[in-house]
């Protein structure tokens, strides 16, 4: 009887024996499909108003300045047909007010940004006045000593054409000191910046220095320093040298020395006044016709935000008063 014999595997054979078995792909389960995102489309000029510099705002007030949604829309339909600002040239400079307000049922001060808007065929000015109640004098410098200028606005649609050929009417006042950098400038430096104000000059009205009688007094006494307004014209300054002496703020042997500096304060601005009404009629006699003519019909339109749900109620709190250089706007949007 024959023994059947087990046939040997080949090494093909047993090479494919000693591999793991395959497994099966697991099929993955395809996500559901997510609903498309819609973002809110951009107005064409809603960065308008960040654009414009808010001149004299503090530097560390200004992330309080933008930490609600302002909508400024209002000032962005005044560009269109119909608007105030349509198709004429027009200068914006911005400026913040902090002001007491309700949001969501508790009164806060908030600072409110509102941007000022100046119809002119020319720039109302080239300066900036930079004064407060530290400063012994006030300064008038040019916008560049201070990193400031007019320059164009461009909406964003445009934003991709050549400048210069656009031709655009909208300028704003715009300053390129960066905030990073204020560590390296000195304290002086820095403040000037918070004590800075749009600067203009009205030749057809006489402006507050040149009717002012009132002086600001900083005495550099001894012990400390004695500040005051002084009237040349409603004081009396014996009398006024005596009540502060009475009231603690001046000390008696340092009488006389005030007297004289108070005079000498009194010289200076009477000198100031008539420089400043001799310029006024320099001004207006050297003018062309066609420059007197756009400064009588130069108007100043004021814009705060409009009402929103994400924003508090400033409704309240709208002033037409600009800066002691500009007065009052003309209207206020």
């Amino acid at each position: 009887m024959k023994r059947k014999t087990r046939r040997q595997p080949t090494q093909k054979e047993e090479s494919n024996s000693s591999k793991a078995p395959t497994r099966a792909k697991r099929v993955k389960a395809s996500k559901p499909e997510s609903e498309p995102e819609f973002f809110e489309e951009k107005r064409n000029m809603e960065d308008l108003w960040k654009e414009t510099f808010p001149v004299g705002t503090e530097w560390d007030q200004f992330d309080l300045l933008y930490q609600f949604k302002w909508n400024f829309s209002n000032l962005e339909k005044a560009f269109e047909e119909g608007g105030k600002l349509y198709g004429k040239k027009v200068y914006l400079f911005g400026c913040s007010e902090p002001q007491l307000v309700s949001y969501k049922g508790e009164n806060k001060v908030i600072c409110i940004p509102a941007v000022v808007a100046v119809v002119s065929p020319f720039p109302p000015s080239d300066k900036i006045g930079i004064n407060s109640v530290q400063r012994e004098a006030e300064e008038i410098v040019p916008m560049k000593q201070m990193k400031m200028d007019w320059v164009p606005y461009i909406p964003l649609e445009n934003r991709e054409s050549q400048v210069d050929r656009l031709k655009t009417q909208i300028f704003i006042l715009s300053c390129t000191q960066r905030r990073a950098a204020l560590k390296h400038l000195k304290i002086d430096r820095v403040k000037k910046y918070e004590y800075c104000l749009p600067y203009f000059y009205q030749p057809f009205k006489e402006d507050e220095l040149e009717q002012s009688t009132e002086v600001q007094i900083i005495f550099p006494a001894e012990t400390k320093p004695v500040f005051c307004e002084f009237d040349w014209e409603l004081d009396e300054l014996e009398e006024f040298t005596d009540k502060l002496i009475e009231e603690e703020e001046l000390d008696a042997d340092q009488k006389d020395a005030f007297k004289d500096f108070v005079k000498e304060k009194v010289r200076e601005a009477k000198k100031a006044n008539r420089q400043a009404r001799e310029a006024r009629k320099k001004a207006l006699e050297e003018m062309s016709e066609e420059a007197k003519a756009a400064f009588e019909n130069m108007k100043f339109y004021k814009f705060y935000p409009v009402q929103t749900e994400d924003t508090p109620d400033i409704s309240n709190v709208k002033a037409p008063f600009i800066n002691r250089y500009y007065g009052k706007a003309h209207e206020v949007l």
